[in-house]
């Protein structure tokens, strides 16, 4: 006979969070909410931390390098999408892992014989301002000069001018040694005006630049999360088919984490991916998995080496998993579940393996409450894809403006990889659908409020931390009635609201 679950199957919108006592010290300024990103040992620290629990999910229409370097710079991760070729994934961190650091690897370079269309079609392909113009036009060469846009006037010159011509040749440009430490490039910067200093060897080699404007952000980014070379965390999705290839090409691009992207994570082939990654890496390349909705998932993932665990089948808003299926669970009740497995095999092992909710977010509150049920980050979609950093194409639909958004299990990606049975190479049917979304503007403005919802309700639970959350939460099931009771009711309102 089959096994029947007598609760019913729950979702976020079914709970309420109780307050609790609010002392001087609940003020949002003081909440922290950093979280571990992979598991760590009793007594140890996460080799990875957030410091906002967010991060951006494995999709075509949601996580690219543009939004990884903006939500890393807030303090959460994007796991690059993963059905696209390996170059082009692996391209993708390796943008990532360039964009930001105290130390960047020149990516635009020329030889001096070249010419301004060479620069300006550089500029167009990589976006940067920075050319290095260097004896064989590798990031490592000889070091001949640099053109900035200080100088070239494309309406005042032949765009066939060579290069040597305009550029700012070595004698006049202020370097420094290799060795040279960031607060000492940084105070050089600071001492000659600069906007770049380039780090050269004994041989006269390019080795780095240091940007003035990377010093800047850092100040205006408080939270961003870096590695030990001062670049973005960043991670990138991989399938249980072509991870032999495909796992080594992103590791040498410098992914800091992966996740095993699939609708369904509790398989062989996701053991089988592990596997592979331990026994080529062991634990030095770090490796999420799912999703599962079980204690019985979580257990087999856990025991398998999964650096972290995916929460969730069925309730993204583009998902019809559970329509053309019917296989899933409400999204609170399998976090529920699964975060009582977590700090069960932890009191087994010592062993820490962190939990993401992905999916089933629909308003703002439902964040608190996924941290609540017992959550360490949340993965979101739909949430990420209305902002600019997205991408996709914004678009005016009937009069408003939006932004296109599609699953990896539609027409539109036909990611099959996703949803592989070990069976055809080919998706036959949709378990997702091709949608648009309410543009919502820059990601920044919009986090930022998110993360003051949830820092203003934490204090109205009495806690300060994600940890405390997690132990001293009360939570209440909701009737019907007592839902339509929360929203307005009862009266003419004279504006719309947001529903986030």
């Amino acid at each position: 006979m089959a096994i029947y679950f007598n609760e019913p199957s729950r979702t976020f919108s079914e709970y309420l969070l109780i307050p609790g006592y609010t002392d001087e010290n609940c003020i949002p300024a003081k909440v922290s909410l950093k979280t571990p990103l992979v598991k760590f040992k009793k007594g140890e620290e996460s080799a990875i931390t957030l410091n906002v629990p967010f991060a951006s999910a494995i999709m075509q229409a949601v996580s690219n390098d543009t939004m990884a370097i903006a939500l890393a710079k807030e303090g959460g991760v994007s796991f690059i999408y993963g059905s696209q070729s390996i170059e082009d994934e692996a391209a993708m961190v390796a943008r990532v892992k360039n964009y930001k650091a105290g130390f960047v690897t020149s990516a635009s370079n020329v030889m001096p014989d070249q010419t301004l269309a060479d620069i300006l079609e550089l500029k167009e392909r990589n976006g940067f301002s920075t050319v290095a113009v260097t004896e064989d036009g590798t990031a490592n060469g000889k070091l001949l000069g640099i053109v900035s846009s200080r100088d070239y006037r494309v309406s005042r010159m032949d765009i066939n001018t060579k290069v040597s011509e305009f550029m700012t040749p070595l004698d006049k440009l202020v370097t420094a040694p290799k060795d040279t430490s960031l607060k000492e490039a940084n105070d050089i910067i600071w001492d000659h005006k600069l906007n770049s200093l380039p780090l050269v060897d004994d041989e006269g080699k390019l080795m780095y630049f240091v940007f003035r404007k990377d010093y800047s952000e850092h100040k205006l980014n408080p939270n961003e999360i870096l590695d030990a070379q001062k670049r973005y965390i960043v991670g990138a999705g991989i399938n249980s088919r072509d991870y032999e290839q495909r796992v080594p090409a992103l590791v040498e691009a410098g992914v800091d984490v992966l996740c095993i992207d699939s609708s369904e994570g509790y398989s062989c082939w996701q053991k089988n991916t592990i596997d592979f990654i331990r026994s080529k890496y062991g634990d030095s390349v770090k490796v999420g998995a799912g999703n599962v909705v079980d204690r019985d998932g979580f257990m087999f993932l856990a025991e398998a080496g999964a650096d972290f665990v995916k929460v969730g089948i069925g309730g993204g808003s583009i998902c019809i998993t559970r329509e053309t299926k019917g296989i899933g669970r409400g999204q609170a009740s399998a976090l529920i579940e699964v975060a009582a497995a977590r700090d069960e095999y932890f009191e087994k092992t010592g062993v820490y393996v962190p939990i993401c909710s992905d999916g089933g977010l629909v308003h703002d509150y439902h964040m608190t409450l996924a941290l609540a049920m017992g959550a360490d980050f949340l993965m979101m979609g739909r949430y990420f894809a209305r902002f600019d950093e997205s991408p996709t194409a914004k678009l005016i639909v009937n009069g408003s403006y939006v932004k296109e958004y599609w699953g990896e299990g539609s027409n539109r990606a036909r990611n099959w990889q996703r949803y592989d049975l070990g069976g055809q190479s080919k998706l036959s049917f949709e378990e997702g659908v091709d949608s648009y979304v309410t543009y919502a503007g820059p990601l920044h403005d919009n986090l930022e409020k998110s993360v003051y919802k949830i820092k203003s309700t934490m204090c109205n639970c009495g806690v300060t931390n994600l940890d405390d959350l997690k132990r001293e939460a009360k939570l209440t099931l909701v009737s019907s009635v007592s839902i339509v009771e929360g929203g307005s009711h009862d009266v003419i309102l004279k504006t719309s609201r947001s529903n986030d």
